[in-house]
């Protein structure tokens, strides 16, 4: 059974983006909560080789700040690892320093598609070469306009590497999405003292003079709580209380597609500071399925494989579409998650933009699923282990260190 309270690690997005508007902030900004992931590592590591002091102190941080235009020309190339939102965002800023510089990471970045940021950037002015649209990016920072683009994606790094790069331009720079992404970037900047107007798929940003430290407290992260959700959902006789996740409108659609196949969830505690937090009361519950289609899937993009995961033993078909994103995360998901979810006996169907999944009342073991270094697919078959007939076994369980150190610890600590 899967029993207790637990309070998962610091939110990924908000932990990368506090330490680099930090940086480029006039002052001193103090991070509680955040997250000691490999990716927001990288972000750290990024920023100091362009000469700005961050004291990292477990989870607290202390970020000095040098104003919007100072950051350093580094001495070496910048390697974000396995961190496409340090890649992504980290372009924006860099298309208006006072430098050159190179950007890149590691197998997985170098397959990841830049042309999604390389493109607007470059409408703005940007001097951007690459790999044929893949890291690494040489970015030679020059003189911004603002544009007004239309994103053909809805792409929370997409848009904000442009607003970044926004701060910078001449005029204002607007960006709208086919469907409203996460908005952390959007409510930081406002913290910070950035000009920014939203309407539902748009947002403005208008031309900054600098911006200002500002303390943050990162709420854990409700990609990380969906794991321990989904493994007090399926395993008999659970109950368990999730502590001070971040439940942004923005990124709650696991919450709400849960709630709507029959899973036990309660919203309690409900705060609001710069970003809505709550404790999250979840218990073992017999689901049905679902389609999950359309507006919703970016509030759950991240989620799908644990979602994909726990449909497999709801009643009837699920049916998981317009996700074509799921392509160009850490690994191809829809296609891993098929690959693997098939190991299990499951009936599972890939198709064009997602998958559909019949559900079963037994999932085979004695398999090794093959994680492509994915931390998501790793937790996601780590969480059917515990309901599984045989093991399962992960080919690189060390990949969770991505965005969750302590995952197979706190697995342990609420499966008694």
């Amino acid at each position: 059974m899967i029993k207790g309270r637990l309070r998962v690690p610091g939110d990924k997005s908000i932990s990368h983006r506090a330490v680099m508007f930090g940086s480029i902030a006039k002052g001193t900004t103090y991070i509680k909560g955040f997250l000691t992931g490999a990716d927001c590592i990288s972000t750290v590591s990024i920023f100091k080789k362009m000469g700005i002091n961050i004291e990292l102190n477990d989870t607290s941080v202390k970020v000095y700040g040098n104003g919007l235009y100072g950051l350093k020309k580094p001495k070496e190339i910048l390697d974000c690892g396995n961190s496409g939102t340090t890649t992504r965002l980290v372009s924006g800023i860099l298309s208006a320093q006072e430098f050159t510089s190179v950007l890149t990471g590691d197998n997985s970045i170098q397959k990841r598609p830049m042309s999604r940021i390389i493109t607007p950037l470059s409408m703005m002015g940007a001097n951007i070469t690459s790999n044929n649209g893949f890291a690494p990016l040489t970015i030679t920072g020059s003189k911004l306009h603002g544009i007004e683009y239309k994103s053909p994606v809805a792409s929370a790094q997409v848009k904000s590497a442009i607003l970044l790069a926004g701060l910078y331009a001449q005029s204002p720079t607007t960006v709208t999405e086919p469907a409203k992404s996460r908005d952390h970037t959007e409510l930081m900047l406002k913290k910070f003292g950035a000009s920014l107007t939203s309407s539902k798929n748009s947002v403005t940003v208008n031309p900054c003079n600098e911006l200002f430290a500002s303390d943050i407290a990162v709420p854990s992260d409700i990609s990380s709580a969906a794991f321990f959700m989904a493994a007090a959902i399926l395993v008999p006789g659970s109950e368990l209380v999730l502590e001070n996740v971040g439940i942004n409108p923005t990124r709650d659609g696991i919450i709400r597609i849960l709630k709507k196949m029959g899973a036990n969830i309660e919203i309690i505690n409900h705060t609001d500071a710069f970003e809505p937090v709550a404790g999250i009361s979840v218990s073992y519950s017999k689901l049905h399925s679902t389609t999950v289609e359309g507006d919703i899937i970016p509030t759950l993009i991240d989620e799908l494989p644990i979602l994909a995961a726990i449909a497999c033993l709801a009643e009837g078909t699920t049916v998981i579409k317009d996700a074509g994103e799921l392509k160009v995360k850490e690994s191809n998901r829809i296609h891993v998650m098929c690959n693997e979810l098939s190991k299990l006996g499951v009936d599972v169907v890939e198709t064009e933009d997602g998958m559909e999944i019949t559900g079963t009342n037994k999932l085979c073991g004695n398999v090794t699923i093959a994680t492509h270094d994915d931390h998501r697919i790793a937790m996601t078959f780590a969480v059917l282990n515990l309901v599984s007939d045989g093991e399962i076994r992960l080919d690189n369980k060390n990949c969770v260190e991505i965005s969750y150190p302590e995952f197979f610890n706190d697995l342990n600590k609420v499966n008694v």
